[in-house]
């Protein structure tokens, strides 16, 4: 995985420019909150103990180019050691770049993956089914919920004749109803760096990689920077049920954000975001490769509006968020896998290779595990205070 954890590769395309906020675990220390810049990581414990406080400043942009924090360490070595089948315990590594933000995710926000939320439904979890119910969905839609600008009356009349031909679903509810789908990922802390191994539960035989952009929002609702994000997904436990979301969504290591979170400026922006072209490659050590896009432009609901519906007047997060936007790649590519029928499409293996990118924010990269075989997740909110206490640092 080394090669992929590169400055070249980690870093956005204008890395000299941007200004990137980082997480880094500092052995006997704890983790460290630090900007990233091509000639090295500097500490920002001066400015702020934890992301989330980071995030709060009014004069954020200003406050960290007027810092003049010490250099902890070279990017590419860091780098390097973040990736966890070849880590030096000793030594340090990156983190997600959030800490107590809650972590939230929208759902259903493009139609090409509406359509595949609406074919799992049909198809009970059961990928043998899928090809069959993607045909018999495709004939009943067609194209025309591209088009449909959800919550619009248009949306509602297209409700009404699905409904007519008992073709209505949860799932087009939130894809074109007024509401957006939005739940909890995971917990704060919990969240993987680039370079760990993400994890699926070990009974899932239906599963994907989810690449995301993750908006980074403080307590006000403020959207004041963007990152990669992989929402990993059980499509059968989640096909089997909905009220398996949570199962399906929210296991050890489900959750991969990084490798930095690029603050917007004059140089990215949020339209900066609402620009990005994802691109993902699943590398298995079989020998198989999937590659694929994920554009924002095709994206149904704006990212402020998403951003919007999850936090506002009826809903807070003191700590700020980080919400994951969902995505429009839904794998279809089928998989030969020693003693699986073909004709089931993509699941993952074990050792796959997980790389998200885009010029603007670097790449994210993670090999696949399952849940119960990576380490659990022991550093929570207690031990972080804990940590900051002992550096004379606090939470504030």
């Amino acid at each position: 995985m080394t090669p992929e954890l590169s400055p070249s590769q980690a870093l956005p395309q204008d890395a000299h420019q941007a200004l990137l906020v980082g997480r880094l675990w500092q052995p006997g220390v704890g983790p460290i909150l630090v900007q990233v810049r091509p000639d090295g990581i500097y500490d920002l414990s001066g400015v702020a103990s934890t992301c989330s406080e980071l995030l709060e400043r009014p004069d954020l942009v200003a406050t960290i180019r007027a810092h003049s924090g010490s250099r902890l360490g070279d990017v590419a070595a860091v780098l390097a050691n973040s990736d966890a089948t070849c880590r030096q315990e000793d030594q340090p590594w990156f983190l997600a770049p959030c800490d107590l933000q809650a972590l939230k995710a929208a759902g259903v926000t493009f139609v090409a993956s509406m359509l595949e939320r609406v074919i799992e439904e049909q198809a009970r979890g059961d990928a043998s089914k899928a090809a069959a119910v993607r045909a018999a969905v495709v004939a009943i839609m067609g194209d025309n919920l591209s088009l449909v600008k959800p919550g619009s009356e248009q949306a509602a009349q297209l409700k009404q004749a699905l409904l007519a031909q008992n073709a209505w679903s949860q799932y087009l509810e939130v894809g074109i109803g007024p509401d957006a789908e939005v739940f909890t990922k995971s917990q704060p802390l919990s969240a993987l760096g680039t370079g760990a191994e993400v994890g699926l539960h070990p009974r899932s035989e239906w599963n994907n990689p989810e690449p995301e952009i993750v908006l980074a929002a403080n307590s006000r609702g403020e959207v004041v920077g963007a990152t990669l994000g992989n929402d990993v997904n059980l499509r059968d436990f989640e096909g089997r049920s909905a009220l398996l979301l949570g199962k399906a969504k929210d296991n050890n290591g489900s959750c991969a954000i990084g490798p930095f979170i690029r603050l917007f400026d004059e140089t990215f922006s949020i339209d900066s975001v609402r620009r990005c072209t994802l691109s993902m490659e699943v590398r298995g050590t079989d020998g198989f490769v999937m590659q694929g896009s994920s554009s924002l432009a095709m994206i149904s609901r704006d990212p402020l509006d998403l951003a919007a519906q999850a936090m506002g007047s009826t809903h807070q997060y003191p700590d700020g968020m980080m919400l994951f936007l969902g995505t429009m790649f839904a794998p279809t590519q089928d998989r030969p896998i020693p003693g699986r029928p073909a004709g089931q499409g993509f699941t993952h293996v074990v050792g796959d290779v997980v790389r998200i990118s885009t010029p603007d924010l670097g790449t994210l990269v993670n090999r696949v595990n399952t849940s119960d075989r990576i380490p659990p997740w022991t550093y929570g909110v207690r031990s972080l205070m804990q940590d900051l206490a002992q550096r004379n640092l606090k939470h504030g």
